[in-house]
């Protein structure tokens, strides 16, 4: 008989403290419902008192998704848990996550508290969490340096306050996967009432870690994971939810199973990428351009014989299609539709025609448009909505030639115009575009992703910049790489104008 794993996804809430990776309530619920076709079981909508976007964002994916369980976090304080409960009235599956940090490390540092005082603020919290709804998850913050001992002391009274699941989180991402292993088995034996809760791991990457130490949790007894996307999150992020669904996937001995249907993992992940502007890796297990991927002529060789030689997965398995519907210009709104849709994206009609107009454009310029192009049409922030716009670039760039560039802007409906030559073709857009928008500006990340193959591909552009004490994150996407940078740099502008208006 098979064991019955609860995946708990946390893309909206830790993956979204991701610097430059939030989104807007309509994307959020996007991808709200692309977990709810993967199968989570949980999904953690976001912490409510945190602000008023966080809040409404809570609402209106509780109004949007049916059977998945709507959590939110909370710290353990009363009004946190008030206005979490507020946020999820329309959630019909509701569950608060409230907890509080439990190493010594947090204890004396954090709150300048005691050992005593942290447990009876975590009861506390439980009991009253547990006044509105009948899930309460407790959260024992960094409990991955919190000694075993005072640990199972604290599982064990919110167990007794009423907490049905105990997260058990390596919040710094420190523990060894066997000290986390060894972690989950103390609680297990040494917690009398564990059996009347379930076990939850949430571990994070910052060396590397957090898929084995979440593997190392399941097998000593947590059944509960809590898992991102693409494996995003603070830092160096957290563990990956297609990592976990197809190690046990591909370990079926195990006897372990899970609710989510991996067919749905690649296009949930791109589309996650394409609107939070985060590129996938390469080399990214599973969901990486390189995943399925063989250059070596010893692994050509082996897999033209059998793919099984060096595969072990099937591509089509998490939701590859290598014979997938191929679009052209010549390509209607339908075919567009129906590759959103495969990929997890429905869009209304009047927006359905802005980006068709767009795949038009790109269409002319490629001899086919892919998957990756599509997410990245339907996700890129609309220039039209902007302040500051592009209105035209010419680059003169090459061997022995002088590097210069000429811009045109559109401010608000006035023209403006510049020129500049740099180091190469880039510098000299952007030392152009500096003579326009006169402002004490430092460009801090500039980051290229290709998002295919190929010499006319799509290349997308994530910048970082530096404006009056604050970062700003910026992303542009267009075949000519200039010319993506330079939107990815307008991009930066006009997010800090409308602070400054």
């Amino acid at each position: 008989m098979s064991d019955r794993l609860f995946i708990f996804d946390t893309t909206l809430r830790d993956g979204e403290q991701v610097p430059g990776c939030q989104l807007n309530t309509v994307e959020k619920i996007q991808v709200a419902k692309a977990l709810e076709q993967l199968g989570v079981d949980v999904i953690e909508a976001g912490f409510p008192i945190s602000s008023p976007g966080d809040f409404n964002s809570v609402i209106e994916i509780s109004k949007a998704v049916t059977w998945p369980v709507i959590c939110a976090l909370t710290r353990a304080v009363e009004r946190d848990i008030d206005v979490a409960f507020d946020a999820l009235k329309y959630a019909k599956h509701k569950r608060i996550h409230t907890g509080i940090g439990t190493s010594d490390e947090h204890i004396l540092y954090k709150f300048n508290s005691t050992r005593e005082e942290i447990l009876e603020r975590a009861v506390a919290a439980t009991k009253y969490a547990k006044r509105f709804v009948d899930d309460v998850e407790f959260y024992c913050e960094d409990a991955g340096r919190t000694d075993n001992e005072y640990l199972a002391q604290v599982v064990e009274a919110v167990i007794k306050a009423g907490a049905t699941v105990v997260n058990i989180p390596d919040t710094t991402g420190y523990c060894l996967p066997q000290e986390y292993f060894e972690k989950i088995k103390y609680l297990k034996e040494h917690v009398d009432n564990i059996d009347k809760a379930i076990i939850s791991t949430h571990c994070h990457n910052d060396l590397g870690m957090a898929t084995a130490n979440t593997f190392n949790g399941v097998m000593a007894g947590a059944r509960q994971v809590e898992v991102t996307i693409n494996g995003i999150g603070e830092r160096a992020g957290n563990t990956s939810l297609e990592e976990i669904a197809m190690i046990l996937k591909c370990h079926k001995r195990l006897g372990i199973e899970t609710n989510i249907n991996t067919t749905k993992i690649y296009p949930t992940s791109r589309m996650v990428s394409s609107l939070m502007n985060m590129p996938v890796q390469p080399n990214k297990a599973i969901v990486g351009r390189n995943a399925f991927a063989h250059s070596s002529g010893i692994h050509q060789d082996g897999v033209l014989k059998n793919v099984q030689t060096y595969e072990i997965m099937d591509p089509k398995d998490v939701g590859i299609d290598d014979n997938s519907i191929v679009l052209t210009a010549r390509s209607g709104r339908a075919a567009l539709k129906h590759r959103l849709h495969v990929n997890g994206v429905e869009l209304e009609e009047h927006k359905l025609d802005t980006v068709y107009e767009k795949f038009l454009l790109l269409a002319d310029q490629k001899k086919e448009v892919t998957d990756a192009d599509v997410l990245m049409l339907a996700g890129a922030d609309m220039a039209e909505t902007h302040a500051v716009k592009l209105d035209f670039l010419q680059v003169t760039s090459g061997k022995g030639v002088k590097n210069v560039a000429s811009i045109g802007l559109d401010i608000s409906g006035q023209k403006f115009e510049a020129a500049a030559s740099g180091n190469g073709p880039v510098d000299a857009a952007i030392k152009a575009l500096k003579k326009i928008i006169m402002k004490q500006m430092t460009l801090k990340e500039f980051t290229i992703q290709a998002i295919s193959k190929g010499s006319d591909d799509v290349g997308k552009v994530h910048m970082q910049v530096e404006y009056d004490g604050s970062l700003y994150y910026g992303f542009g996407a267009n075949t000519d790489i200039v010319t993506a940078s330079v939107e990815a740099y307008i991009d930066c502008i006009n997010k800090f104008k409308v602070e400054d208006n």
